[in-house]
C-alpha cells in the first residue's frame, strides 16, 4: 500500500512537472517578449507569471490533481481561490527576486531562472498539500 502511494505521488509529481513546463513556456515567452518591448523587468515578470497562472490552473486541475478537484460550486470557487493564493505567493517570490536583480543591475534572465526554481518548489508544496488535498475539499 505504501509503495502504491509513493508511485502515485511520483506520477503526480511528474505530471505536475510537465504542467509546470507548459505554464512556464507561456510565462517566460511573455516575459521575454515584454522585456524586448521595453517593459520594466519586474513588471514583465509579473505579467508573464500571471499568464502562466491561468495555464497552470487549467493543466493542474485537468491532468495532475484530477481526483482532488472539487465539484462545481462553492467548493470549486474556494479551491480556485487557494490556487490563486499559492500562485500569488509564487508571484511575490518571482517579483522580489527579479526586482532585486534589476535593482542590483544584474541581468534579469538568470534571476528569473532562480525565481522559477524557488517558485516551483513553493507552489508544488502548497498545491499538493493544501489546494488539492482531498480531505480539505471533499470528493469531487
Amino acid at each position: 500500500m505504501i509503495n502504491a502511494l509513493r508511485t502515485l505521488q511520483d506520477i503526480r509529481f511528474a505530471r505536475y512537472l510537465v504542467a509546470s513546463v507548459g505554464a512556464l513556456a507561456i510565462d517566460v515567452g511573455c516575459f521575454l517578449l515584454l522585456l524586448a518591448g521595453g517593459t520594466l523587468p519586474a513588471l514583465a515578470s509579473a505579467i508573464g507569471y500571471s499568464a502562466g497562472i491561468v495555464a497552470h490552473w487549467l493543466l493542474s486541475s485537468r491532468t495532475v490533481f484530477t481526483e482532488g478537484v472539487a465539484a462545481r460550486g462553492m467548493k470549486r470557487t474556494q479551491q480556485k481561490a487557494l490556487f490563486v493564493v499559492s500562485a500569488l505567493l509564487g508571484l511575490g517570490v518571482t517579483i522580489a527576486i527579479v526586482g532585486a536583480a534589476d535593482w542590483l543591475a544584474i541581468d534579469p534572465r538568470p534571476a528569473k531562472l532562480v525565481a522559477i526554481a524557488i517558485s516551483f518548489a513553493l507552489t508544488w508544496l502548497l498545491r499538493s498539500k493544501i489546494v488539492f488535498r482531498t480531505s480539505v475539499i471533499g470528493q469531487a
